[in-house]
């Protein structure tokens, strides 16, 4: 199953019952007169957070985003019964904008509820119109419409740190090494297509998709996977030492970042991690990393083919993202 971040599905609250035109006959208490009951009121619209980003991509075939309709109303007065609410389970970070109204309603935690479309009220029976003047009323009335509404559903992942970089610096084999998680590797670039997670005691790390040159305005994987940065606490910015160029491929991608939403992601605390120090001989390293460290980063080195590199940063990390 593909990984989807963004949907637009047609929702629907449900619709109010009628009201009813029936009549009562008691002889035993000398009674005659209406008897229409109302209709019940139709089902409400919800949304509710929960704990799994693949959520999005099951509902892709699914046509039928509605509450139930109230029941018409009864005999002797018996009210409709009203129908059932439907909620819409939905991941922590999803953002619902009602783009029939521009509402936008965001799901911060899990188990959180939000009201997004009202049922419709139940209509009323014959026994409602009643009067001193109107002793036996014919009218009733229709139930209500419930709201419809196209909404659109837009995931921003929430993460401790999201691993970002240039396609192939080595933010999935990091992601495996710090986690234990099994993100697909390779030597080629884009070979992460989908973001992937792993947990570090109890720490959330989001591999984010290769950024490139242009991707704020929608080059390449574009801007489709950015706004996943925008809600982790720290941002790791693997830079490959296989580069001539570290300094630049580093500086690409904080361009990128400054272009998107007005700047907000370069405000983002970020650790600097030079990777693939296997490749480089230590002179090589020392010179980058001192050009770094020159423009006020916190830099760390390390090769996955080192362990004792990986469990010093993984340390570091921790550090930084408890402090």
């Amino acid at each position: 199953m593909s990984f989807v971040d963004e949907l637009t599905i047609a929702a629907r609250a449900g619709n109010g019952g009628n009201g009813v035109v029936r009549w009562l006959h008691l002889k035993s208490q000398e009674y005659s007169g209406p008897a229409g009951g109302n209709g019940g009121d139709g089902g409400d619209f919800y949304i509710r957070g929960v704990r799994d980003i693949n959520l999005l991509a099951r509902y892709r075939g699914e046509k039928k985003f509605e509450a139930d309709d109230g029941d018409e109303g009864g005999n002797r007065n018996k009210e409709g019964a009203g129908g059932k609410d439907f909620y819409l389970d939905l991941p922590v970070g999803s953002i619902v904008r009602n783009k029939t109204t521009g509402e936008e309603f965001e799901l911060v935690n899990e188990g959180q509820q939000i009201l997004i479309l009202k049922g419709g009220r139940g209509g009323a029976g014959n026994t409602a119109f009643k009067s001193s003047t109107n002793q036996s009323p014919m009218e009733s009335m229709p139930g209500a419409r419930g709201e419809v509404a196209q909404l659109h559903i837009e995931l921003r992942l929430f993460a401790d740190a999201g691993l970002i970089g240039l396609p192939n610096a080595g933010k999935s084999s990091l992601l495996n090494a710090l986690t234990g998680a099994s993100a697909k590797v390779g030597s080629y670039a884009f070979t992460t297509l989908d973001p992937n997670l792993g947990a570090l005691y109890g720490l959330v790390l989001a591999d984010i998709p290769g950024i490139i040159e242009g991707a704020s305005s929608g080059k390449g994987l574009g801007f489709k996977f950015l706004r996943h940065i925008s809600r982790t606490r720290l941002l790791v910015h693997c830079v490959s030492l296989e580069s001539d160029t570290p300094l630049e491929d580093y500086q690409v991608i904080r361009d990128e970042l400054s272009r998107f939403e007005q700047g907000a992601l370069v405000t983002n605390p970020e650790i600097i991690v030079l990777t693939k120090s296997d490749t480089r001989d230590p002179l090589y390293i020392q010179e980058i990393k001192e050009l770094f460290i020159h423009e006020g980063k916190q830099v760390s080195i390390l090769s996955i083919l080192d362990d004792e590199s990986v469990k010093e940063f993984r340390d570091t990390l921790v550090a930084t993202l408890s402090a």
